[in-house]
């Protein structure tokens, strides 16, 4: 980090340049106050480099230069830049990738095996018998996020897990501070005490960008002796971050990329631009040259159908031409929301908030079984693997310590095409263990065998959800019948509303949803792939989506969810119950909070903000959840709800 001293040998403010800053007094104190549309705003995104593949790199102790892939069953999930120099992508087979790289190390992922009682990397893990264990890089995850945490000021820190390996920053209160240190001229007071006044100018002449890989500006921009205030603040931040990533790398030797901007759009672009173990900085004068190398498709949020939209409607996946559309185009077909949106983010505006959540908010153990399953006897062991394997990670959560522990219990089981569920509460006021999760989990179990026509089994999935904060003391029935602000926290604490893929109709076909509920329709839950092609989705679980690389084969089966690819059709077949395992319990959650909370949901916000995730299956729930309980035809259980399947 540069030290004070570099700033004092300067050129005196109202050198050679402009006499006074563009921004002003306001502005710099709205940095403080992490106002996202403060022009001096500073936001990083941290990106880990190959991260399932460094995880294995550092545990089998190897050097850097090994080339190495992460293997699950028979496809790569994660594949190292020593590979990847050898011409090694996900998308091969591995006796195609050996061919191309004779020392290539091929490390499959551990597993949890029928009948024992922990994950372990295994030299032959059977498809059959194993279930994937993520655990270990979860464990990893978690000590890069503290890492990250105890280099910032505990009182200046706004960070957000966006995946398994992806941090984004708000750095501006942290930059604030630092500048105030640093300029004398900014601790004093407005002329006249009017916000409105114009700053002086920065009093240096240069800014040290050390290894920073820097964006150019514009060709219609020129560059100047003396930067601005928000070069300034920038090159703090691209100073911590610095400071950041070594930390990482010299506590755990693992690697990260970042990027440091104005705002969370554009400091992910930046993050994935030059990787491995690079840093990039775009100043705001540089947005425009850097956005233009970019294809609409690969902005954040615009990956899936609704980038695939634009480019049909507009006849370009070109940045610079879309520049060329005006907004009311926009507008007329893609709605007003979305249009404003849209026309926004090519100019890289997006004021959408670094949220501070880095607690999951449920875990989900699932497998899918070729072939199926008949008896009573394997689904306990296999209840007894989903509890081992949730529990791990309860623990890591801070459940031994009374942190933080789950409400709910859920059980999907799958038979001839038809899924049946139950849920129970967990019971309150004494400490969670295995013994009691699986005992409640074989209760559950028990319960939708006494139906009957439950055999052979082709999927189970365990969950646990609801988490409250700090749960202290016998609670009781008392803890289930909320009101007033206690619901509220409730639903605060338990609120995860996850969006299936829209729907994309054709000029000026749009649904009546789709129209009233705008651009929140087109954001899932699940994150945008990083250009490493190593992120997950958020909130730790494991998508089943990752893993699948296109084949190479013409004879392909594509899930039309999320466009993997599979060689078989009982391959497909395992990956949709996947889907549809996280369908039911996301249904349930909703469910649960309408009557919890005795609300009838979130609506929609007339602003467009980019972490909203509503779909029409969202929208028909919480409209049921708001019917008179006196319309109901049918009664479920003690702790049950009722789903209705098309």
């Amino acid at each position: 980090m540069a030290s004070h001293g570099d700033f004092r040998h300067s050129s005196p403010a109202g050198a050679p340049g402009r006499q006074r800053s563009q921004f002003t007094y306001r502005n710099f104190a709205h940095l403080a106050s992490y106002t996202t549309s403060c022009p001096l705003r500073v936001v990083a995104h941290i990106d880990l480099d190959a991260f399932y593949a460094q995880c294995e790199m550092r545990r089998l102790n190897l050097p850097d230069e090994q080339p190495l892939a992460v293997q699950q069953w028979q496809g790569l999930i994660a594949v190292n830049y020593a590979a990847r120099d050898k011409g090694i992508g996900r998308f091969h087979e591995i006796h195609e990738a050996r061919k191309l790289c004779d020392n290539l190390i091929c490390q499959h992922v551990a597993t949890w095996r029928e009948g024992e009682d922990s994950w372990a990397y295994r030299d032959e893990p059977l498809v059959n018998t194993d279930k994937v264990s993520l655990d270990p890089y979860r464990l990893q995850s978690r000590k890069i996020l503290s890492i990250i945490k105890e280099s910032l000021p505990a009182n200046l820190q706004k960070v957000e897990k966006a995946s398994i390996d992806e941090v984004f920053l708000d750095l501006s209160a942290h930059v604030h501070s630092v500048m105030l240190e640093r300029f004398s001229e900014l601790s004093k007071p407005p002329p006249y005490d009017d916000p409105t006044e114009k700053l002086p100018m920065p009093s240096i002449s240069a800014l040290d960008w050390k290894a920073d890989a820097l964006i150019d500006v514009d060709e219609t921009e020129t560059e100047i002796d003396d930067p601005d205030w928000d070069d300034v603040a920038i090159l703090i931040g691209s100073e911590i971050v610095r400071d950041v990533r070594i930390a990482i790398r010299n506590t755990l030797e693992f690697t990260c990329s970042a990027g440091i901007a104005q705002n969370k759009m554009l400091a992910k672009l930046g993050s994935g631009s030059k990787k491995p173990n690079g840093q990039t900085v775009i100043r705001n004068r540089a947005i425009g040259r850097f956005l233009s190398g970019f294809k609409i498709t690969k902005i954040r949020n615009l990956g899936g159908k609704l980038g695939d939209q634009v480019v049909q409607l507009f006849g370009t996946d070109s940045t610079n031409e879309l520049l060329l559309v005006p907004l009311e185009q926009f507008k007329l077909k893609l709605g007003d929301d979305t249009g404003v949106w849209l026309y926004n983010t090519i100019r890289g505006i997006d004021h959408s908030d670094v949220n501070s959540r880095v607690h999951i908010k449920s875990m989900l153990s699932a497998k899918s079984f070729r072939p199926s399953i008949n008896s009573i006897d394997q689904a306990y062991k296999w209840l007894r693997i989903f509890v081992g394997d949730i529990y791990s990670r309860l623990v890591e959560e801070g459940v031994l310590e009374n942190k933080r522990r789950p409400r709910t219990i859920n059980l999907h089981h799958r038979h001839g095409g038809q899924t049946k569920s139950r849920q129970n509460p967990i019971p309150q006021g004494r400490p969670i263990d295995q013994t009691t999760l699986f005992d409640l989990a074989k209760n559950l179990m028990n319960q939708i065998v006494l139906e009957g026509q439950v055999w052979p089994c082709a999927n189970l999935s365990l969950s646990v959800g609801g988490f409250d904060e700090g749960v202290t003391g016998n609670m009781g029935i008392s803890a289930f019948l909320l009101h007033g602000e206690e619901a509220q926290a409730l639903k605060r604490s338990s609120r995860e509303v996850t969006a299936e893929p829209p729907l994309v109709h054709p000029p000026g076909k749009q649904s009546k949803l789709e129209k009233r509920l705008g651009i929140q329709q087109f954001f899932s839950a699940r994150t945008e792939r990083s250009q490493d092609d190593d992120a997950i989705i958020e909130e730790d679980r494991p998508s089943p989506c990752d893993g699948h690389a296109q084949p190479s084969g013409a004879a392909a089966y594509i899930c039309e969810r999320c466009r993997a690819w599979f060689d078989f059709p009982e391959d497909l077949q395992c990956h949709e119950d996947e889907h549809l395992a996280r369908d039911l319990q996301q249904e349930e959650e909703r469910g649960n909070r309408a009557i919890v909370g005795r609300s009838g949901g979130a609506h929609a916000s007339s602003s467009v903000p980019l972490n909203a995730n509503v779909t029409a299956r969202s929208a028909t729930t919480a409209a049921a959840s708001r019917r008179p309980a006196n319309k109901a035809k049918q009664k479920t259980e003690s702790g049950q709800s009722k789903l209705k399947f098309s």
